[in-house]
Parts: C-alpha cells; structure tokens; sequence
C-alpha cells in the first residue's frame, strides 16, 4: 500500500480505499482532496463538540465519531469533523447511511464557500442536519439546501431531539484555555 496520495493522475475508488494516506483524505470524482489540518482553535472546539455529545449520548439518543468516512455519492467519499448517528444506526465501516448531523470544524485555510458546497452535498445525500463552526470569526452556520445559514442567538439545535449546543458556550470554554 502507498502511504501518500498521489495527485497526479486520477485514481480510482478502489485505490482510494486501499492506500494509507498520512492524513484521511477526501476523495471527488477520481481526485484525492487532502483535509485542512486544523490549528489549535479548530482541535479544540472539534474536541469539545466529540465531549459534549459523548457525555450526552444517553440523554440525546446519538453519539459522535469524530472524522468517519462517509459515501456521499458513488464516486464521492467525505470526512465530516464529526458526524452524529443515531442511537440504534447501523455499523458500518464507511458510512453510505446518512448520519443524523454533520459538522465541519471551519478551517483558516478553507474557503467558506468550499466548506457550503459540502454541505449542500451533504444535505443532498440525506445528512439531515449540517453544521458548521467557525471558531476563527466565533460564529455557526446551519446547512440548507440553498448554502449555509448564520445561527442567530447561537443556539445550534436538531429539532426533534433533546440536541442543543450554544455556541457562544464553545467559544467561551475556547477562550478560558
């Protein structure tokens, strides 16, 4: 097995599946998409988010797994910062179910309008909820079909659920480090 991607010619789903990448990378069309690598900041509030629904997954009937491959699409594999499944989800090795949520953790060096096509994608494989912090500027979006939402008063909720995370409490425990 190869332990870099390579970037000069596309490669197939199988390769991608088969090669050990330094990183997990993302996989578009034949394209190998190395990940932002996040600095302290976006670790941090990835770290909080794994904690919190962790420390609720009884309560909130879902739990985290923090950077899990998801096929979006044939030719289309996706590795959220977090996803969420539901409580009773099945197993499986690469996600092809969509989980309940997904989350980027925004990164210094990726455009926004990079991280909302993404969650157009998402929402359009059957992600019901998007999520995407941005711990540099200290906001939340919600993904909907048309790109991303600001969240107003910060409350980033899933309706139907007891889910509920204020932003503003992520950004404050991110300044008390």
């Amino acid at each position: 097995m190869a332990t870099q991607p390579t970037f000069e010619r596309p490669v197939s789903v199988e390769e991608y599946l088969s090669t050990v990448y330094e990183h997990d990378c993302e996989y578009v069309d034949g394209v190998i998409e190395e990940r932002d690598l996040g600095e302290f900041e976006y670790s941090y509030v990835q770290a909080l988010l794994i904690g919190l629904f962790f420390k609720n997954r009884e309560d909130w009937k879902a739990y985290p797994l923090p950077e899990q491959r998801v096929r979006t699409a044939k030719t289309h594999f996706r590795v959220p910062d977090v996803v969420v499944l539901r409580e009773g989800s099945l197993r499986e090795p690469i996600l092809t179910h969509p989980p309940l949520l997904a989350i980027e953790v925004q990164s210094p060096d990726q455009s926004l309008r990079y991280t909302e096509a993404k969650a157009i994608e998402y929402l359009a494989f059957g992600i019901e909820h998007v999520w995407v912090i941005d711990p540099y500027a200290r906001v939340a979006y919600r993904g909907t079909a048309k790109g991303l939402e600001l969240v107003r008063g910060g409350e980033l909720s899933v309706p139907g659920t007891q889910i509920r995370v204020s932003a503003q409490e992520l950004f404050a425990e991110l300044d008390r480090v």
